[in-house]
């Protein structure tokens, strides 16, 4: 089997070691050919197209680890999928040996101290499913099928980010794997440079194993959804999406949407395809208070559709996954912004008449509250100045069409760059963004994360994710 080595040189490696390291797992090690390899090796992003010399299924933490150790022994580069839905597809490197983590789903509520422990293939819907029961929540994102481990190790944001902060501020502690096959824990007592760095830093030190959350009272019923009009009522839509969102209390997070109207049961058949503006709305606090919250986005002017109503938790968190489905094409690029600008919204509408694509969307997301009140270093996430995500979706299913969307997505940032704060989100960097938008993303953390990996991986074993070298 020819593998790739840490330096990208190619190497024979024998059937002897092959056996050996399928010995020492569980779980299995599929190759090339072999039933399952083709799903275990593919990740969201349609673009990205890239295959291992070999998958090892990880079924607990002592795969992790044998893993670890036969790639370091080996000199083997390895790349560590979670779930996989990664923009710039870092679970996948070709050549090298993928710890595939999607089998290691567990999720563990404590009820008494509002702590869920879940595992590092877990998506956001299997912790959500199992905290609920609870009438708990983790602050998570806004697509189920996201894996919770590249979103946490990202920062991460979703519904609950204006009461709670980042996903990665609401961390308490992760089991990793180490550089050298240690199993060590990372938490404010133990490990503390390591644990700064794992909220927010990227997957650059080790593998995360499993991740502990803090959890809040939310659910089992919020009032969430989305209220659409035609295109034309863009100008006024946003005008109430930035006079609301000023004033907004925390339990309301809002986000704007503009895009061709998919092919939804709540949206006339007669407007598919067409443009829209839709106002996505969350109040998570007490449903009745929600109600009347909302009230003034439902009764703007003549909407098309409206599915803002009292629903479970559980659905809102996956009512956007049919519009993230694996295998499209997508390309995207993300600023925020510490405020929504008149002149920032006329661009939005004025791009969003150009969609080359019908699943393309341009998307204002409201983040401002909690994690403005941590210090700028108290975590590598940093971007505490931000209140808003500026995300331009390029979407579609064909390479054919690669050229005229990938355009579009970078016309339409550089346009509205400028309203930006000069940071962006790690996690929606595509793969042929560099060092400079990394340095955008984690700022001044640049310097103190590359000390902490310069402690716990000093050889850059972790290196297939938005790598930070070894000071």
């Amino acid at each position: 089997m020819v593998i790739k080595r840490l330096n990208g040189r190619e190497v024979d490696l024998s059937q002897d070691k092959l056996d050996a390291l399928k010995a020492r797992l569980k779980g299995a090690v599929l190759l090339p050919g072999d039933g399952g390899y083709e799903e275990s090796r593919s990740v969201w992003n349609g673009m990205i197209d890239r295959k291992p010399a070999a998958v090892a299924r990880c079924l607990g933490t002592a795969d992790v680890m044998a893993c670890v150790d036969f790639a370091r022994e080996n000199d083997i580069l390895l790349c560590i999928k979670g779930g996989g839905h990664n923009i710039a597809g870092l679970a996948a490197a070709d050549g090298a040996l993928m710890l595939d983590m999607s089998l290691m789903r567990g999720v563990w509520v404590d009820t008494k101290h509002r702590i869920a422990h879940a595992q590092a293939g877990c998506v956001l819907g299997d912790v959500d499913r199992e905290t609920q029961v609870h009438g708990l929540a983790a602050v998570l994102g806004f697509v189920s099928l996201t894996g919770i481990t590249g979103l946490t190790l990202g920062g991460g944001f979703g519904y609950l980010t204006r009461r709670w902060g980042w996903t990665s501020d609401n961390v308490i502690g992760m089991d990793l794997v180490t550089a050298d096959g240690r199993l060590v824990r990372a938490s404010d007592n133990e490990n503390p440079d390591l644990f700064w760095g794992l909220r927010g830093g990227g997957g650059n030190f080790g593998v995360v194993t499993g991740i502990d959350y803090t959890l809040h009272p939310v659910g089992p019923e919020v009032v969430g959804g989305l209220v659409a009009w035609p295109a034309s009522d863009a100008p006024g839509v946003l005008e109430l999406y930035r006079a609301l969102a000023e004033k907004a209390p925390s339990e309301l997070t809002l986000v704007a949407i503009m895009r061709p109207a998919p092919p939804a049961p709540w949206l006339p058949k007669d407007m598919h395809g067409k443009p829209i503006v839709a106002l996505l709305a969350c109040y998570s606090g007490r449903p009745e208070d929600g109600e009347k919250v909302v009230a003034s986005i439902k009764a703007h002017g003549k909407p098309i559709g409206d599915v803002l109503v009292r629903r479970p938790y559980t659905q809102l968190q996956s009512l956007l996954d049919a519009t993230q489905p694996n295998g499209r094409r997508y390309y995207w690029k993300s600023e925020y912004l510490p405020r929504i600008e008149p002149a920032l919204c006329r661009k939005f509408v004025e791009h969003a008449a150009r969609f080359p694509s019908p699943h393309s969307a341009l998307i204002l997301f409201q983040i401002g509250g909690a994690l403005n009140r941590f210090k700028a270093d108290h975590s590598p996430v940093g971007n505490r100045d931000a209140c808003y995500v500026l995300n331009v979706t390029g979407s579609w299913e064909r390479e054919g069409g690669d050229g005229a969307n990938v355009q579009w997505v970078r016309d339409a940032w550089s346009d509205m760059k400028s309203y930006s704060t000069g940071g962006t989100y790690i996690n929606f960097l595509t793969e042929d963004e560099g060092h400079e938008r990394t340095e955008a993303a984690l700022g001044k953390g640049l310097e103190r994360l590359a000390k902490v990996k310069a402690k716990w991986d000093p050889q850059n074993m972790f290196r297939t994710n938005r790598n930070i070298e070894p000071a």
